[in-house]
């Protein structure tokens, strides 16, 4: 049956089978060690894999691992060891050991440790190196060992390395925790560097304390004399302050006095306006008082001509007279008020004037103290002889005012008493045209010439006084019948006739 294939097919799949045999082999075989294990292959060949993979012949080679950690021994002895000195103490040390890596003692680790765990390890490497400390302290004194730790550990560790290394293990870290022991000898061979130390300590802070105070006594000593210091140039100061405020003060008082001095100047100069101001206001209330009465002489001296009309055009005109004369004194009143309100507000103008003068004067100084006290005397007197004068000038104008005011008062009832006579007369013929002016203007003289007997008795120039305040009018008769102002009316039971001009001897 074999003999029907070819031989070529059967190499080919005999190679196949031994190639996919060969890989089922190679699959089941092949390990790879960690860094932390070691794997032993043992049967037909012995080998110890570390870290890195191989290839066991399955069902021909066995692995086996060892675990290669480090492994924590406390170590200490069960009972107190005599030392060198014949001193019972205990010991306390910390060890770390494993498994060797090394290719010689790793064969003695894996005789004895393999596949075991790191509890059995630690059990062992705990009783040998036990017995090599307890050698250890045996050999040396409790001084030694206690003044110097790492050269007790580094002997035990020379003394058990050995021992160890032949079960296949190694030291790697060796720490002596503790030395204890009953009697507190351990405790007790400090005291002497205790007291040396205690005592080097208090000589120490002798020092210390000595060049504190040393310090203290020489820092007191530099702030004093920083203090003095100080308190000098404080006290220098205060009193180039006390200079400088006193100078001060004197310039202040000076400037203070000059002003002063120019706001008196101002007072005075103001007060001097003010008062002739016044006067000036008073004069001018004083003509226009006068003017109004003169214009009211004028308005009574012209009724006496309208007298001698018709009582119906008399009356008329009375009427229109009065309302006119009245329209005119109001308007006199009113312009007289006015005028003095505005004399009043330019004297209140000048009085807020002089008093922003003054504050100007006040900051800026302009004058010497004695040089501004002269000026102020001299103003003031100057201020006071001016408003004398302005006094006397309107006490002066005031009389003549008032001699117009009497007059005008009195002439009504003279000019009444002058036409007197005429009310006892039933009737009065005139004939020929003028008769009746000429019968007036005899009663006008009579009025004049008790003017004139009025003038030499008082010594008073009526007539000169009444041009003065009219502009230099003389006093006349209306220029016309239409001018004349207010009449009074004349007696109810007088009448007058005018009758053609006849010869004179025919006049009654």
């Amino acid at each position: 049956m074999l003999q029907d294939f070819p031989i070529e097919l059967v190499i080919a799949i005999a190679v196949a089978a031994g190639v996919a045999l060969f890989a089922i082999i190679l699959a089941m075989g092949y390990i790879k060690a960690p860094p932390d294990t070691a794997y032993i292959i043992s049967g037909l060949r012995r080998k110890i894999i570390i870290g890195k993979a191989s290839i066991r012949v399955p069902f021909f080679e066995r692995v086996d691992k060892l675990k290669l950690q480090l492994i924590a021994v406390d170590v200490k002895t069960s009972s107190a060891v005599p030392t060198a000195d014949y001193i019972n103490i205990n010991v306390d040390a910390n060890v770390n050991v494993k498994v060797s890596s090394d290719p010689t003692i790793i064969k003695l680790g894996a005789e004895n440790f393999l596949n075991r765990d790191t509890t059995y390890i630690a059990k062992v490497a705990r009783e040998v190196l036990e017995g090599n400390m307890r050698e250890i302290v045996g050999q040396m004194t409790l001084e030694a060992m206690v003044n110097d730790r790492k050269a007790f550990a580094e002997k035990v560790q020379e003394n058990a390395a050995p021992d160890l290394n032949r079960m296949g293990l190694e030291i790697v870290s060796f720490n002596v925790q503790n030395f204890t022991d009953d009697q507190n000898l351990i405790e007790n061979l400090g005291i002497d560097n205790t007291t040396k130390i205690q005592k080097k300590a208090a000589i120490a802070r002798a020092e210390s304390e000595k060049e504190i105070e040393i310090a203290k006594a020489q820092a007191k000593k530099e702030a004093n004399d920083a203090k003095v210091l100080a308190e000098t140039e404080i006290a220098q100061k205060n009193n180039e302050l006390a200079i400088r405020q006193a100078e001060l003060k004197k310039e202040a008082d000076t400037q203070l006095a000059i002003a002063d001095a120019a706001y008196e100047i101002q007072k005075e100069e103001q007060r001097k306006t003010i008062e002739v101001s016044k006067a000036n206001a008073n004069i001018a209330a004083s003509e226009k008082d006068v003017e109004l009465k003169a214009k009211e002489a004028e308005v009574k001296e012209k009724s006496l001509d309208a007298e001698i009309k018709k009582k119906a055009e008399a009356d008329r005109y009375k009427a229109q007279q009065e309302a006119d004369a009245k329209l005119y004194q109001l308007k006199k009143e009113a312009e007289a008020d006015r005028f003095q309100r505005e004399q009043e507000a330019e004297a209140q103008k000048a009085e807020a004037e002089a008093a922003k003068f003054a504050r100007m004067q006040e900051a800026e100084g302009i004058a010497a103290v004695g040089k501004a006290e002269a000026d102020a005397i001299r103003a003031k007197g100057l201020a006071e002889a001016e408003g004398i004068n302005a006094k006397a000038e309107a006490m002066k104008k005031y009389g003549e005012a008032a001699v117009l005011e009497m007059y005008f008062k009195a002439l009504p009832e003279v000019v009444k008493n002058a036409a007197a006579p005429l009310e006892n007369v039933d009737r009065i013929t005139m004939y020929g045209d003028g008769n009746s002016s000429r019968m007036v203007g005899d009663i006008i003289s009579s009025t004049t010439r008790v003017t004139d007997g009025l003038s030499e008795a008082t010594g008073v120039d009526i007539r000169s006084i009444l041009s003065g305040f009219l502009g230099g009018r003389a006093v006349s008769a209306p220029e016309s019948e239409n001018e004349a102002p207010e009449a009074e009316a004349p007696a109810e039971d007088v009448s007058f006739e005018e009758v053609p001009e006849a010869d004179e001897d025919d006049n009654e």
